[in-house]
C-alpha cells in the first residue's frame, strides 16, 4: 500500500498546523518547513477546509488553524477522505478478471486494506503530535517548542506516538 503524495502533504500540513496551534499557520510556511511546492499545498488546504478539518481566514492577519481538536482528527478517515482510489487490485473496482468470483487474493488484499486503515483509525492527530516526538518535530519544522502541559492537554484517543 502506497499513499499518494497528496494524503501525504494533507497528513503534514495538518501535523504543522497542530504544532503551531494557538498560532496561524500559513501555506508559505508550512511548504517552506517540508520544502514541498506551495501550489499542490494550495489544492490539499482548500480540501482539507471543505473536509471541516482546517479553518482558514483570510486577509491581514489571516492564516490557518485546525477547525477540530486534534484528538478528533482521525488520522484513517482522512486517508479515506485525500486518497482517490483505494483499490489495491483492479478487480476491487470492476471485477475485471476471469478469477474474481472464486479468487482469494481479491479477499485476502481487502482483509490486508481493512487491517491497515483500522491501524490509522486508531491514531488522531493528537497522537501525532503529542508527547516528547511532537517537541522535536516542531522543533524541526521550525515552530517554536509548546510547553510540555500544553501539548499533553491535547492528548486524545489511545495509540502509541508515531514519527
Amino acid at each position: 500500500m502506497r499513499l499518494t503524495r497528496y494524503t501525504d502533504y494533507a497528513l503534514r500540513t495538518l501535523i504543522y498546523v497542530g504544532l503551531h496551534e494557538p498560532g496561524q499557520s500559513s501555506i508559505a510556511e508550512i511548504a517552506r518547513a517540508y520544502g514541498i511546492s506551495e501550489n499542490h499545498l494550495t489544492k490539499v488546504v482548500h480540501q482539507l477546509g471543505r473536509l471541516g478539518l482546517i479553518r482558514t481566514i483570510r486577509g491581514r492577519g489571516g492564516g490557518l488553524r485546525l477547525a477540530k481538536p486534534p484528538a478528533e482528527i482521525v488520522i484513517g478517515a482522512v486517508v479515506r477522505q485525500t486518497e482517490d482510489d483505494l483499490a489495491l487490485v483492479e478487480c476491487f473496482d470492476n471485477g475485471a478478471c476471469a478469477i474474481t468470483a472464486p479468487c482469494r487474493l481479491r479477499r485476502a488484499l481487502g482483509e490486508a486494506l481493512a487491517a491497515f486503515l483500522a491501524v490509522l483509525d486508531s491514531y488522531t492527530l493528537a497522537d501525532l503530535i503529542g508527547g516528547p516526538e511532537g517537541g522535536e518535530i516542531a522543533q524541526l519544522l521550525g515552530l517554536a517548542v509548546p510547553a510540555a502541559d500544553a501539548r499533553d492537554g491535547r492528548a486524545g484517543a489511545g495509540g502509541t506516538p508515531i514519527g
